[in-house]
């Protein structure tokens, strides 16, 4: 994670610039660690000064990044989402603008958006495979208000898309797509990283966990709602799952809501976040569904922990 003008230090006679920490790799789901970070910057500008101005450069430089590690640390959002309940995003409840950093909205030439997504490091995101992302798309980052001009978004090039190549547009299973930006996102208060659930990870049916988006409110809606929304629902286990829809479900699909709470056409590849450890983690990719959207039923969401391998071997090999 690259930090760009953000903190500025000015002990006796040096001058240091978190701009100037080298840029991270593209590594995800790892929080800003400061034990990590410092020894880098202090091998060459603080050779030179006193145990005592090492001490206050220590602190200075400790206590500005744990401000940064809380603005741009992943699933650590600078504006804290306010999470009412059992909501919907068919029916929807408005987010507090700009409190899921990590929301982006694929958009075609036009601007019509189709699908949603996770950023997951500087130059990464992460989105469903039926998305069928092109090169020819753009990411938007740090959206609330997609009908407003004042907004200060980013608009990314797609460089390359990555399809898992065992997704199955039949059973929709392995429904996940990696796109790597043409240049890295700027991370600020309005755009940082979510975690990524980790392999060995266990949400266990019960868990209270948020989905996103700008999907319909209501099935027969004549549009996609132009403020971002969000819905609080529990996970089911996957037994409790085929309970609705049968051999559907795979090993490779994680379920949440039927209880009154429902994602919708437009929210597709979009993230269904729980808390691991305080952090906000990327536990499920809005996969399918009802056809109609009916809250009564569960989604479907493709399964973080059984395919965050592949997302790490993608980009690890690109």
């Amino acid at each position: 994670m690259a930090f760009r003008n953000v903190c500025h230090f000015k002990v006796e006679n040096f001058q240091l610039h978190l701009s100037k920490l080298p840029p991270s790799s593209d590594k995800v789901s790892s929080p800003v660690s400061a034990n990590r970070v410092v020894p880098q910057l202090y091998k060459g500008s603080l050779s030179r000064q006193t145990q005592h101005d090492q001490a206050m450069a220590s602190l200075w430089i400790l206590s500005c990044l744990a401000f940064v590690g809380a603005a741009y640390g992943c699933g650590t959002p600078a504006i804290s989402p306010v999470i009412t309940g059992y909501s919907r995003i068919v029916n929807g409840e408005e987010a507090v603008p700009h409190s899921w950093p990590w929301q982006v909205s694929l958009q075609d030439y036009t601007g019509f958006h189709f699908c949603g997504g996770s950023l997951i490091s500087e130059n990464w995101v992460v989105t469903a495979a039926h998305c069928n992302v092109r090169t020819s798309h753009q990411v938007i980052l740090g959206e609330h208000d997609r009908s407003s001009k004042a907004e200060d978004i980013q608009v990314m090039k797609v460089d390359k898309v990555f399809k898992n190549p065992r997704f199955n547009g039949f059973t929709i299973s392995h429904d996940i797509l990696l796109i790597k930006l043409a240049s890295p996102a700027q991370l600020n208060m309005r755009v940082s990283p979510v975690c990524l659930a980790e392999t060995g990870d266990d949400f266990p049916g019960g868990t209270k966990c948020v989905t996103t988006g700008w999907g319909l409110t209501r099935y027969n809606a004549p549009d996609t709602p132009v403020l971002l929304q969000q819905a609080s629902l529990p996970l089911l286990t996957n037994e409790e799952c085929r309970n609705y829809w049968g051999s559907k479900i795979s090993a490779t699909m994680i379920c949440a809501g039927a209880d009154g709470a429902s994602s919708c056409m437009g929210d597709s590849g979009g993230p269904l976040v729980c808390q691991k450890s305080g952090a906000w983690t990327l536990v499920g990719i809005v996969s399918w569904g009802s056809g109609t959207c009916t809250p009564t039923l569960p989604g479907v969401y493709a399964r973080v922990t059984e395919l965050r391998a592949w997302v790490d071997e993608t980009i690890a090999a690109n």
